[in-house]
């Protein structure tokens, strides 16, 4: 997988990219023709064997707990620990919150409370980021956060979503900060800090449980490791659709809505965003 070490105090951590789901069942032993076959299936709108079906929907609820994270994976790969994949995950996150080291405490302190934020503010229905609840003030905005957003971006930590008030290629010309969506760079980390050790509420998929932010963090993560920047639109009177990246094979955008559960066929805000002409 591709890595970028940012120097943080004394430590450097690895960010993007963690191993994608591709890459982590490369690691646990599934073999490039058997990957090949599943791409094929998916081209040509076929499905999958029946057994080969269970197996990647089984690796997927594990990638879901393990993530990307190399030591993480790693430790899955040598003894299929979950506890000891969640002490990777401890020691990170511990890490990601304390350690800020080119600001002062301050500024530190901010960074902390915002990435704290995160799956919280991702269970909320708009999912974006409040500014006026990171210190409980009102008229607070994006410009008076603007450098712990900006390293908790730039160092990978977190993966950014931009709004748009245009949902026309290239999305770049309508992208706004002000209307920010934040992602944990890692979906294991995010079940981690969800769940800890109570692995069946992914395992078995508890219909208790309501997966949808895991799902949409899964696929932030995935679109951005194949070096999609991400966006998302939200409009009460046409429309709202999750993510958005630009395709530049087509000159065109590509709506990505994410569903969990068994309803999955029902998207009335998808389809009522892809039946404006106007888009």
């Amino acid at each position: 997988a591709e890595t970028t070490s940012v120097p943080m105090g004394s430590v450097a951590i690895e960010t993007m990219y963690q191993l994608d789901f591709e890459e982590f069942l490369w690691a646990n032993g599934a073999g490039q023709e058997a990957i090949e076959g599943m791409r094929e299936c998916f081209e040509s709108r076929q499905p999958l064997q029946e057994g080969t079906h269970r197996y990647m929907l089984q690796m997927m609820r594990y990638y879901l707990l393990v993530g990307g994270m190399p030591d993480a994976v790693q430790h899955f790969v040598e003894s299929h620990n979950i506890r000891a994949v969640r002490d990777i995950h401890r020691d990170i996150h511990e890490l990601y919150r304390t350690d800020a080291s080119q600001y002062d405490a301050e500024l530190k302190l901010m960074i902390r409370r915002i990435y704290d934020m995160v799956p919280s503010q991702l269970e909320n229905r708009k999912k974006r980021i409040v500014y006026q609840a990171i210190e409980d003030k009102k008229g607070k905005h994006f410009a008076d956060y603007q450098d712990e957003f900006e390293y908790l971006i730039e160092s990978g930590i977190t993966l950014e979503v931009k709004a748009v008030s245009q949902p026309k290629y290239p999305l770049a010309e309508s992208s706004s900060k002000n209307l920010l969506k934040l992602y944990l760079n890692d979906v294991g980390l995010l079940t981690y800090l969800l769940y800890d050790l109570n692995i069946n509420a992914v395992l078995q998929d508890e219909r208790s449980v309501n997966l949808g932010t895991v799902y949409e963090s899964l696929v932030a993560q995935e679109l951005r490791a194949h070096g999609y920047q991400l966006y998302y639109y939200d409009n009460k009177k046409k429309g709202e659709v999750d993510f958005l990246i630009n395709d530049t094979n087509t000159v065109q955008v590509l709506p990505v809505e994410i569903k969990s559960g068994k309803n999955y066929k029902e998207h009335s805000a998808l389809s009522k965003f892809l039946a404006d002409e106007e888009y």
